[in-house]
């Protein structure tokens, strides 16, 4: 825990058009047409990109036939969602290599219930969850705003507001905490792929009113540590500027680097992934704490072993904020929701096709949809945790 009260601390974000979330969005696409099809279908897809290619390699198990027609189908429309009709990389006519097998039957007599047995992790590992009161969203302030501030530029940009911008952006917030509170922007980084043309001063002037709404008043950088593509030219991007991967972004998935992270990404697995859906349980139950007024910052570590439906350990550290025992709430919590992947996934109501939207400007501080996406952003344990605490 950070002892100081007055410090910077620093997140970044970067936008749906990074080449690595392009194939966090990619895989979660697929996640969401193989669980459209089959409720309890198995993914494990990783996805790969550069220049004029995207690749698919992994694992899965469908009750449905899916055809590589409809995968293609699948990654091209995503790409176009996206804004990609570059020259060396364009939806139309990007090269899609399919690498798809069935999932390893060793990992799923692990996981499938049988008999006696519930089902089990899907893989061993470790989860975090993370909340605190910075934000309405109970999110870390710095990755909070790094997020708003790319969504609310790609939303313009696929709207036609901003006709020279290109997808590929990155952004960098250092906020000044006083007192342990956010109090103003230190410095800003923002990067983004532009037509070519444009000098590094036209597109300071676009960006700059986006940064200054999507702060709060008063917030705002000095000039000179206001840096907008520092490099002074952004025209070559996306994967063909640099290769994407799924999964290289698992702190801008989460919380920017305000809490531990357990090393498993989120995009292309199934809710049968413990790395994906005991993350979500963790950011739940660490809400529901701080919401509840338990506490002004939460975390919470989930583990698992492959095949063990019941998690080996839960651990809550309210970092001196909290108003009942770390062991009080670890009862609390454990009492109140089942930690199993099956009772995590039917809280959360999670084999429903509510993953692609999660892939790009984090899995966690959305609001939750009447479909049940993001619902393990509900503060719906609020009344029963404060009468289980008492």
């Amino acid at each position: 825990m950070n002892s100081q009260k007055d410090y910077l601390f620093t997140s970044e974000s970067v936008s749906e058009g990074h080449p690595d979330k392009i194939c966090d969005q990619i895989s979660d696409a697929l996640v969401d047409h193989f669980l459209g099809i089959d409720p309890f279908a198995r993914t494990a897809i990783e996805t790969v990109a550069t220049t004029n290619y995207v690749g698919l390699i992994g694992e899965i198990r469908c009750a449905g036939a899916v055809s590589n027609d409809e995968i293609e189908q699948v990654v091209r429309a995503q790409i176009k969602k996206i804004g990609y009709e570059q020259e060396e990389f364009h939806w139309k006519n990007v090269q899609i290599d399919m690498r798809l097998h069935e999932q390893s039957a060793d990992i799923a007599v692990g996981v499938d219930s049988a008999g006696d047995k519930d089902e089990g992790a899907g893989d061993q590992g470790i989860m975090f969850g993370y909340a605190c009161d910075e934000t309405d969203s109970l999110m870390p302030a710095p990755i909070y705003y790094a997020h708003r501030i790319l969504r609310k530029l790609a939303q313009d940009r696929r709207a036609g507001i901003l006709t020279d911008l290109e997808p590929d952006a990155k952004s960098q917030i250092t906020l000044e905490y006083k007192n342990d509170r956010p109090v103003r922007a230190h410095s800003i980084v923002l990067s983004t792929q532009h037509k070519d043309g444009l000098t590094q001063h036209d597109v300071c002037d676009i960006v700059k009113p986006y940064i200054e709404r999507e702060l709060p008043d008063g917030w705002m950088c000095a000039n000179e540590e206001l840096y907008v593509n520092p490099t002074g030219r952004f025209v070559i991007g996306g994967p063909v500027g640099d290769a994407g991967l799924t999964g290289r972004k698992i702190i801008v998935d989460t919380y920017g680097g305000a809490a531990p992270h357990g090393g498993g990404a989120f995009s292309g697995k199934d809710p049968t992934k413990v790395d994906r859906s005991a993350a979500y349980a963790a950011r739940y139950l660490a809400k529901n704490i701080v919401g509840a007024g338990l506490a002004t910052k939460c975390t919470i570590q989930l583990s698992y072993a492959i095949g063990v439906s019941k998690p080996l350990s839960v651990y809550v550290n309210t970092h001196n904020t909290g108003k009942a025992p770390e062991s009080v709430l670890v009862k609390a919590i454990t009492s109140l929701v089942d930690l199993s992947p099956r009772g995590i996934r039917e809280h959360l109501k999670m084999n429903r096709p509510i993953y692609e939207r999660t892939a790009a400007y984090g899995h966690f501080g959305g609001k939750p949809a009447e479909d049940g996406g993001f619902s393990w952003e509900k503060l719906d344990l609020i009344d029963a945790l404060q009468k289980a605490v008492g």
